[in-house]
């Protein structure tokens, strides 16, 4: 219930800046995450901002990790009588239910984006076609270039372990890797990154991939029998943020101390983890990329307003992560500890609104420097 309750106060705030004669534009954002799930919230405060910021009506329903409910939900926007339907519905592609979900809103001609996550398998490739052909109303996706973050903490993890000295009697650094999922696109190209900075060390063996859903619990569980299968192994690497803590934590659990025996990477910007990150039992941290729907509304108020992505492309991906320093990890919790992120004017990149822009600038460091001169 407090989805609507939210949707209501923002339609509140957004009625005091549009004239009466002008009806903002609605939006629905199936959040595929959990309410209480921390990357999540701080993805949906930002979209929450950029929508005030916007002059938008934002609805978001969190899909609390169930990939069937965004089948249910897709089905209830579907159904809703044609005034209450959003013009716009914001959907990920996780678990790889997004064909199916945009089929279902197509049918009831409500236009759909793609956000965080579309699609990249081949198979699913053949079922969708481009944005705009098999499904008219698919408008178009915006994805952060999710090899990035895998790459760049898998690469910091390993120069931590070469700087330790922790190569093996075979003369080579192993690792062990904590993935997401086997099925969604971000969990997939994070992986292809980290293995990217495997093989250009030349020097690194992964001792095994295991896929622990993005849970903190499933991973402390697995972990602890890798740390049994693989006794050496002190390097851990991990697709985001809750995954690594349940690997140190049951590296505590036998004794030992991330930081200082053992080091892992994560994904995300959690306080938990810049937390980690500035005592050091956390190596490496990348993260940023929750702005992304945040940009998705950007592109889509363009779209409204009679300004089209589409001369740069239906199907974005950009550059967004950055990987974190202990002082940008200070920074960042000094600009944004609060979940507040009215201070960020997200008017400034539209093409609509600015035609002096020609060129969408999606990066995260370039937001955390405005946000900075704005304090």
């Amino acid at each position: 219930m407090w989805t609507y309750r939210l949707m209501l106060g923002l339609i509140a705030g957004c009625m005091f800046s549009l004239p009466a004669t002008v009806m903002a534009m609605t939006v629905t954002f199936l959040n595929p995450g959990r309410s209480d799930e921390v990357y999540w919230v701080t993805a949906s405060n930002c979209m929450m901002a950029a929508a005030h910021n916007l002059g938008m009506q934002l609805e978001i329903i969190y899909v609390e990790r169930d990939h069937l409910k965004t089948l249910e939900l897709a089905k209830q926007i579907a159904v809703r009588p044609v005034s209450a339907r959003p013009d716009y519905v914001v959907l990920s592609n996780d678990y790889a239910v997004g064909a199916e979900a945009m089929r279902i809103l197509d049918a009831a001609h409500i236009k759909t984006f793609f956000a965080y996550s579309g699609f990249s398998d081949a198979s699913e490739r053949d079922k969708v076609g481009v944005p705009r052909q098999i499904y008219k109303g698919w408008l178009g996706s915006l994805e952060p270039r999710a090899g990035d973050a895998g790459y760049l903490t898998a690469r910091a993890l390993i120069q931590r372990g070469l700087a330790e000295k922790l190569v093996g009697a075979d003369g080579k650094l192993h690792m062990l890797a904590i993935a997401g999922d086997r099925s969604t696109t971000t969990s997939y190209k994070r992986n292809e990154g980290m293995r990217r900075a495997v093989a250009e060390a030349k020097n690194v063996v992964i001792d095994q991939v295991i896929y622990g859903d993005w849970n903190r619990a499933k991973a402390q569980e697995q972990s602890t029998w890798l740390y049994q299968r693989y006794p050496g192994t002190r390097l851990v690497w991990a697709g985001n943020d809750l995954m690594a803590f349940g690997a140190m934590e049951s590296w505590r659990a036998r004794g030992g101390k991330p930081g200082r025996d053992a080091y892992f990477s994560g994904i995300n910007t959690s306080s938990e983890a810049f937390t980690a990150l500035e005592s050091g039992s956390l190596s490496a941290l990348a993260g940023g990329h929750f702005i992304t729907g945040a940009f998705s509304l950007v592109m889509l108020h363009d779209y409204h307003h009679g300004k089209d992505f589409a001369d740069e492309g239906m199907e974005l991906e950009r550059s967004m992560f950055i990987l974190f320093t202990p002082h940008e990890a200070r920074r960042f919790q000094h600009l944004f500890g609060a979940q507040n992120y009215e201070r960020l004017d997200f008017r400034r990149f539209s093409k609509a609104l600015n035609p002096a822009v020609k060129k969408y600038d999606f990066s995260f460091r370039q937001l955390l420097n405005q946000a900075d001169l704005r304090k």
